[in-house]
């Protein structure tokens, strides 16, 4: 009698929703980076002139930033 058996099945689910591949977490935090870059890239290409000068220098620090973030991911990942 295999009364276990649905709950076996979902407790392996769970874990894999929950416990996901170290890969998986790295292209997610790779997407978040780029999306940064694209939307911090467009303000500055779009409202540069209507912002104030301490305004587009956080934004060109944030850029330079996430770029930097980005750099060391890819270099940690390419020496896998």
């Amino acid at each position: 009698m295999k009364t276990n058996e649905p709950f076996i099945g979902f407790s392996n689910t769970a874990m894999e929703i929950f416990s996901p591949v170290k890969s998986v977490i790295i292209d997610m935090i790779m997407v978040q980076l780029l999306a940064i870059i694209v939307t911090l890239g467009l303000v500055l290409l779009t409202a540069g002139d209507r912002v104030g000068s301490d305004t587009v220098a956080y934004l060109v620090a944030g850029l330079f930033g996430a770029f930097f973030m980005l750099g060391s991911i890819y270099s940690r990942i390419s020496e896998i």
